[in-house]
């Protein structure tokens, strides 16, 4: 190991005052930095409670697209850019520089951590590379705000052996593996509150709620909407028996207020906004669409009936994706038995088929990398993508593992329809029992769910916008047991288990690197990312001299010895990572 290196990795602190940074000062690329280049700031001066940590890598995410395209509108920047510019960067791996007085019984130089992003102080959200200077940029504070958060220290400690792009690609990672961890309510909310509204036929059948209406749990609160008059008695009796108030809504679209006010009041206060359980009884796709935009986060739409709707419901998936709303369903006059027949999966089906939708870029071959390598995964998987480049990349890098899982890679490119269409009219009888949909196209989301098999779950994980419609045949929830759900982000825990896995070897963010390159970069970096230049992930490098954006496998030419620590000649290794840093730290 070079003297740089060892140096480097013992966290010796910074010999100049000066740090780099890219500010964000607005809308558009145009506003990112001066002059098309990063600017110097003086090194930040920390409290006795704080810590001054460098940064090692980021990983360029599309988040940071987002941000670049709204500025001051994006939802999670409540300052003035103009003046206080957003440094972006939140996949980042840090290690510590100098420690405060307060903090050098628990903290050293040298100590190794990722962050958190999602930080949260005093209910404020203050998102690293948001409203906290991101990893663009050589050095940051690490104040009381992280440290000692909402959800306690928002840091979490890295082995010494674990490499520095590895350990910041576990945030994207831990968004993916989170999906399929997601837990879901199996019956109506305990102490919260619920809307039963009848449909025209509901009063033909004898209805009840076999479970979640009890002694043992039940709704605070219960709202009616034109329920059969033999219903309505139970559920008034029941709520009497249980302490729970009952009011009546006359207008589904207007369930908390009219004219004059609110419409109800429980002692004195007004109606809640939002429910966090809607039971539509014989459901329309009109009812539908007028009362699940009255749900609450993690809110759950239950749909009882028996006869198809006459048409496909206008679905707000932003909602499900970001809210996390759930659209349950069954035939049972039992109004629980639609929360638990089938119950709500997140897990890809043992032996099953998934269908990868928008595979080839960084975030589906996560996905499909998980799906291969996953114990009880999916024995067959398409992958689908409209950039031949992509898929090719994604299929080469992944067919000879998923033959030795026993697993059937098949990749189509849908443009490419004299492949496409005869590949998949295989599945047109059975189906998919699992579909991710990684593209934030409304009309992809609508006709990838044509393919659910019975009991089949698609997965909204690409971030369409809250108030985006697709339009989704919901009578498959009640007549085949289909799910739609959604995610995103991850939890301080998901991180954490992401994190075992990386340094454990059970899946490894490094097969994600795709390009690398200095802090003189970022520009660049990030227009690929915009374009959908690479299949995998761009990664800074902020310490390092003078390197252009540079593909992992075009190292060869630029860098050789780092080429030759590759995996293979094409897979970023811890190994290549230490070799950089030995040929490319600059003298700090």
């Amino acid at each position: 190991m070079s003297d740089e290196l060892k140096s480097y990795r013992q966290g010796l602190a910074p010999k100049s005052q000066i740090n780099r940074i890219w500010p964000l000062y607005g809308a558009g690329l145009e506003n990112l930095g001066v002059s098309d280049s990063y600017i110097e700031v003086p090194m930040p001066v920390i409290g006795p409670d704080e810590l001054l940590v460098r940064h090692d890598a980021c990983g360029l995410c599309f988040s940071d697209i987002k941000v670049i395209r709204l500025g001051q509108q994006h939802p999670r920047i409540t300052k003035d850019i103009a003046k206080d510019p957003v440094v972006l960067g939140h996949e980042v791996s840090l290690t510590v520089v100098q420690v405060g007085s307060s903090l050098q019984d628990r903290y050293q130089p040298g100590d190794r951590f990722i962050v958190q992003a999602e930080i949260y102080k005093n209910g404020e959200n203050l998102a690293y590379g948001y409203m906290l200077q991101g990893g663009l940029s050589e050095y940051a504070a690490i104040t009381q705000t992280i440290l000692n958060g909402d959800d306690g220290n928002y840091l979490l400690p890295v082995q010494p052996g674990t490499g520095y792009a590895e350990s910041a690609l576990t945030e994207p990672w831990a968004c993916v593996t989170a999906a399929y961890e997601l837990k879901y309510r199996t019956g109506i909310k305990t102490g919260g509150v619920l809307w039963i509204i009848g449909g025209p036929a509901a009063g033909n059948r004898s209805l009840t709620i076999g479970r979640g209406f009890d002694e043992i749990s039940h709704p605070a609160r219960l709202y009616l909407t034109h329920v059969s008059p033999d219903f309505e008695a139970w559920l008034r009796e029941r709520a009497g028996s249980l302490g729970v108030p009952v009011a009546t809504v006359d207008d589904p679209a207007h369930p908390t207020t009219d004219e004059t006010g609110p419409r109800t009041n429980f002692d004195g206060k007004p109606a809640p906004n939002h429910f966090d359980d809607i039971v539509v009884l014989d459901p329309t796709p009109e009812l539908i669409e007028t009362v699940s935009p009255h749900l609450a986060d993690f809110g759950v739409c239950a749909l009882v009936g028996v006869q198809p709707m006459a048409r496909p419901v206008n679905v707000d998936v932003g909602r499900v994706h970001y809210n996390r709303w759930v659209f349950v369903g069954s035939s049972s006059p039992d109004l629980s038995d639609a929360y638990r027949q089938p119950s709500v999966r997140s897990a890809l089906k043992p032996g099953g088929r998934a269908w990868f939708v928008g595979a080839g870029g960084p975030m589906g071959r996560m996905h499909v990398q998980r799906a291969i390598q996953v114990p009880d995964g999916p024995s067959t998987i398409v992958c689908t993508d409209v950039s031949d480049m992509r898929l090719a990349d994604l299929c080469d890098s992944y067919r000879a593992e998923a033959a030795s899982q026993g697993v059937d890679l098949i990749c189509l490119n849908p443009t490419k329809t004299e492949t496409y269409e005869p590949s998949m009219a295989a599945f047109r009888k059975q189906g998919f029992d699992d579909i991710v949909v990684l593209a934030p196209v409304a009309p992809l989301i609508a006709d990838s769910a044509k393919w659910l098999a019975e009991g089949g779950v698609m997965n909204v994980f690409a971030g369409v916008g809250r108030g985006t419609q697709a339009s989704l045949d919901l009578s498959e929830a009640y007549t085949r047991g289909t799910r739609i759900i959604g995610h995103s982000a991850s939890s301080i825990d998901d991180l954490k288990l992401m994190l075992h896995f990386a340094e454990s070897g059970t899946l490894s963010p490094n097969r994600s690197v795709a390009a690398i390159g200095s802090l003189e970069a970022v520009k660049d970096g990030l227009r690929s990312v915009m374009d959908t230049v690479y299949p995998g992930k761009v990664v800074i490098y902020p310490h390092i001299r003078p390197l252009p954006l540079t593909a992992v496998p075009d190292l060869k030419d630029t860098l050789p010895t780092v080429h030759a620590k590759l995996k293979d000649g094409r897979e970023w290794t811890n190994e290549a990572e230490a070799e950089l840093l030995r040929v490319m730290l600059k003298d700090e």
